[in-house]
């Protein structure tokens, strides 16, 4: 809580002048019961009728002046949490945005995004209800119980006899409640990480028939969420009737004793009736204290989890590493890497492209072949070996330098709710004319003007209303409109047919020959004139060279590119 508390320094003159607001509604509030014991007791007894006009109006003054401040406490704190909720929200986000790959697996996506709206939620209630209940609530609590040391100092010591035992209990189940309480947040992760998976996948689910097991599966871990949420409210519910049955203990002492004391003349009616009325205000007090350690121990076990990803240290430094001077574009000199860091995922690994050449890469599922892409912009760290552009180390380019160098196309992009032309441009300012040209080498004008508002045309979210083709052209339009000087094509054309393979090849080809292109593919045909061919096979390389050396050298892609083109392909 110490890092979110760093959130409310700037506003500690509004939070100042709040207190001020609070703490003198509260004092106010607490003069109302003292005015009414001195009307019954002292002006009264001279039946002087305007007196106690007077002193109802001031009554009335006061109750106003309460509930005004109160009022104005409350907005300037709900201001506060406001400003302080969005500021936390927007640090997470970015600090979301710098987390590497690694760290991402680590936390998970759902977490994040749980993080990101559940956790800041309760984090925001918190700072709201500190501000509130925090400064009300222990000023009614020690105000009301020094105003009755005033009035009746032997019923006080009896009520305060009590008081011991409340505190007891709120912080036995507040220590018991908060890992509670993170368990919960952790199983709710899990819940919105089922309805992602879900959401996503509703078209397969569909085709299926799964949509019963699904269910199942959901109501599994929403029963597993309303578990545990009920066995944290249960815990934390316990203080509610612990503190009723302590304070009505209290009460019933107070109300005995004080009717033996008034009876025998050692108190006034008036004193009981104030005093009566504040051990009620009291008592609201302490309730309302044990609210605010309920929510605050939801609250901090949130804050706890925002904290742990505020305070992730930067995964990839960056290094001070010697440039090498060498003719080639982009270097892979012997790399290694591994996931779980148990056994390489790719294993020596070597390629060294000059700038416009083209490197296929071809292998079976899990081979390496996205692996390879990552390690080059640097998404993850490789174990050993060294990765270079234009002889720097990828290591020594600070990232958003060195992924201004790339265009790409992941084997899983995604397209957002917006028009096709900024879905092209991706907030990059780009002339139109820039994005018609890199369309046109997509091979993806043609479906583009067809459509009522062409390159205005509204896309879905992930453009669910675009073909799993049309998705790939404009996918590809994007990576080849920023101009950058190498492209990754991670399998961008599986969902093209080969004529449009084709004829996207020949324009790479044709209008980005200085752009040294890696290709990521399943067909041997996309890669096929590729100048160099990488076959992996379980993150070890199995051949490397042209398409013809390598169907007289390497068995794996013989055998591939003859169960797709057949024996007599040449």
């Amino acid at each position: 809580m110490k890092q979110i508390f760093g959130y409310l320094k700037p506003h500690i003159p509004r939070m100042t002048i709040g207190f001020l607001f609070k703490f003198s509604g509260t004092i106010v509030d607490l003069l109302i019961p003292w005015i009414l014991s001195y009307i019954i007791d002292e002006v009264v007894p001279t039946r002087n009728i305007s007196q106690v006009y007077w002193w109802g109006a001031a009554m009335l003054l006061c109750a106003v002046i309460a509930v005004v401040n109160n009022i104005v406490a409350n907005r300037m704190a709900s201001r506060v949490a406001r400003e302080a909720t969005r500021k936390i929200r927007h640090d997470l986000f970015s600090r979301i945005s710098t987390l590497s790959s690694r760290q991402i697996d680590y936390y998970s996506i759902p977490s994040l995004e749980s993080r990101l709206t559940t956790d800041t939620y309760n984090v925001n209630q918190v700072i709201g209800m500190m501000q509130r209940l925090g400064v009300r609530a222990p000023i009614l609590l020690i105000g009301g119980i020094c105003v009755t040391v005033t009035l009746e100092p032997v019923l006080t010591l009896v009520m305060v006899s009590v008081l011991p035992f409340t505190a007891l209990v709120v912080w036995l189940v507040s220590r018991k409640g908060i890992p509670m309480y993170s368990e919960l947040q952790r199983r709710v992760d899990k819940m919105v990480r089922t309805v992602r998976e879900n959401i996503s996948g509703i078209r397969v689910i569909k085709a299926l028939s799964r949509t019963e097991q699904e269910k199942e599966r959901f109501a599994q871990i929403n029963h597993q969420v309303a578990s545990q949420e009920k066995r944290a409210s249960i815990t934390m519910g316990i203080t509610n009737p612990m503190m009723n049955l302590l304070l009505n203990l209290g009460l019933t002492l107070v109300i005995v004793i004080g009717a033996f004391r008034v009876n025998s003349s050692q108190a006034k009616t008036g004193a009981i009736i104030a005093f009566l009325t504040y051990f009620t205000i009291i008592l609201n007090a302490m309730l309302s204290v044990t609210r605010l350690f309920v929510m605050y121990s939801r609250g901090s076990a949130s804050a706890q989890r925002i904290c742990e990803v505020l305070a992730t240290p930067m995964d990839l430094q960056i290094r001070n590493e010697e440039t090498v001077q060498e003719p080639y574009h982009v270097v892979f000199d012997d790399v290694s890497f591994s996931y779980q860091k148990k056994g390489d995922d790719i294993s020596h690994i070597s390629f060294a492209l000059r700038k416009g050449e083209t490197l296929g890469i071809i292998g079976g599922t899990g081979s390496g072949k996205s692996t390879i892409a990552s390690l080059l912009m640097r998404f993850y760290e490789r174990d050993s070996g060294s990765i270079r552009i234009q002889g720097q180390p990828v290591s020594s380019i600070p990232p958003e330098e060195l992924h201004t160098k790339f265009g790409v196309v992941f084997q899983n992009d995604i397209l957002f709710a917006d028009t096709i032309e900024a879905n092209i441009d991706f907030g990059r300012g780009l002339p139109h004319e820039q994005i018609v040209q890199a369309a046109r080498c997509a091979q993806a004008t043609e479906f583009i003007e067809s459509l009522p508002d062409g390159f205005d045309h509204m896309l879905t979210p992930r453009g669910t209303n675009l073909s799993g083709g049309q998705k790939q052209r404009v996918l590809l339009a994007r990576a080849l409109a920023g101009d950058s000087e190498i492209l990754i094509l991670d399998d961008s054309s599986s969902a093209l047919d080969y004529k449009t393979d084709a004829a996207l090849r020949r324009a790479l080809r044709e209008e980005y020959r200085d752009t040294t292109t890696i290709i990521i593919a399943q067909r041997v045909s996309s890669i096929l004139h590729a100048d160099h061919i990488l076959v992996l096979e379980n993150g070890r390389e199995l051949g490397y060279g042209t398409h013809e050396e390598l169907m007289e050298t390497c068995p794996l892609y013989r055998e591939i590119s003859e169960s797709q083109m057949g024996e007599d392909f040449e």
